[in-house]
């Protein structure tokens, strides 16, 4: 009968529109297609080069070597060099971050003049470009007319091509660009602390390390984690700050190893295997600090 209202679920979908299922399906499925085209494909291409003996300099085809790259890889000294040069990087480097950027954080929770502007300050440096970053550093790093080593009375102390601190230039180079990651994580974590705890501990007269320690570190904690397990990811990855800064062994970290088998010397398929040792390690380390982590938000 004419005028009579359809209320069935699919003229209720054609009068509003595209149905739940269509829009969800229109932003799903390019996203996955994107994961596929872009991330899981070459990586499962490349696995299979790391079986080979490719190179990407002749125009050979590629033999299938088994796990014959993986076992030089392992066996050379080299390779573990720069592994053992890389994980002092890590340590380094991720230690100073944690500890300057939770420090910067403990001083701005608290009321101050011109507290946005410092803050906003304080952030310049992530928002940088790693290249610029690099050469910047390099230039103070400059034994010659640099500004460092004045400043510090260091006379001319060569930062860079100095083996022995050589990789703690590049480390605080990268401490001075990314603490300000910890730091942002950090005041989320602090400014979420209910301050009725604070109230409590002030009324039993609890000592400041007894409030840092009991109430601060432990609520903070889940956070820091979280800034532990990406910073760690990057620093073990680092490669263009290092490259720019230094060409010292001291500083051939394992990226900068991975870079010279792909594009300098052109063994593509044992990069690819080296690539996948490094995935491994970083899976593995970041597997570690997971666990710890939802142990933490457990408690």
């Amino acid at each position: 009968m004419a005028g009579v209202l359809d209320t069935s679920p699919a003229a209720r979908a054609v009068t509003r529109g595209w149905s739940d299922l269509t829009i969800r399906n229109v932003f799903i499925i390019p996203t996955i297609l994107f994961l596929i085209i872009f991330n899981i494909f070459p990586l499962i291409y490349s696995l299979g080069y790391s079986f080979t003996d490719f190179r990407a300099s002749v125009n050979e085809p590629a033999n299938f070597v088994g796990l014959q790259n993986f076992r030089e890889l392992l066996t050379d000294e080299r390779i573990w060099n720069n592994f053992w040069v890389t994980a002092k990087y890590v340590i380094v480097s991720v230690g100073g971050q944690m500890t300057v950027g939770f420090g910067l954080a403990l001083l701005l929770n608290r009321a101050m003049p011109a507290k946005g502007l410092i803050t906003t300050l304080l952030l310049l440096p992530m928002m940088m470009s790693a290249a610029v970053v690099g050469l910047f550093w390099r230039l103070l790093y400059d034994p010659s007319w640099g500004p460092l080593n004045y400043a510090l009375g260091l006379g001319d102390l060569a930062w860079l091509s100095n083996a022995d601190v050589a990789l703690y230039a590049v480390a605080i180079t990268d401490i001075w660009m990314w603490a300000p990651f910890v730091m942002l994580l950090s005041l989320a974590g602090l400014s979420a602390v209910p301050q009725h705890l604070y109230e409590a501990a002030a009324i039993d007269r609890a000592s400041a390390w007894y409030t840092f320690s009991r109430i601060t570190l432990p609520l903070v904690t889940p956070l820091l984690l979280i800034a532990l397990i990406f910073r760690t990811m990057e620093a073990f990855k680092t490669f263009d700050i290092a490259y720019i800064m230094s060409t010292q062994p001291t500083t051939e970290l394992i990226s900068i190893k991975l870079y010279k088998f792909a594009f300098q010397e052109w063994q593509t398929g044992k990069s690819c295997a080296l690539a996948y040792i490094v995935l491994i390690m970083v899976l593995a380390i970041t597997n570690i600090y997971v666990k710890y982590l939802n142990k933490v938000k457990e408690r």
